[in-house]
């Protein structure tokens, strides 16, 4: 498979990854879902969306309301347009679930 880098300046400077930071050569988001249930209820959605483009994040559910979303592309050691795209996508199935990161 051919993947894209992003460098740190590029993903600074793309649009909808407001919920994401590059931390570690990979991208972190933490979605507070309201409760433990629609936290539970957020991590299959995120699974079939990584599924479907066969692109797999790390997700842990955390009570009470947390899901915690790693994206890296393990084959180049960082992050590439697949984690962006992904990334993307889990930000709007969080929004759509009524999840949201609260920014620091």
């Amino acid at each position: 498979m051919r993947y894209t880098r992003v460098t740190d300046d590029e993903f600074a400077g793309m649009p909808g990854l407001a919920d994401w930071r590059l931390v570690d050569n990979a991208l972190h988001a933490d979605f507070r879902a309201g409760s433990f249930i629609a936290a539970a209820a957020l991590v299959p959605a995120i699974a079939a969306a990584a599924e479907a483009i066969d692109h797999h994040p790390d997700v842990d559910l955390r009570y009470p309301d947390h899901v915690l979303v790693v994206l890296s592309t393990h084959a180049t050691g960082g992050i590439t347009t697949h984690d962006t795209d992904l990334a993307r996508t889990i930000s709007h199935l969080a929004t759509g679930a009524g999840a949201h990161v609260e920014q620091k």
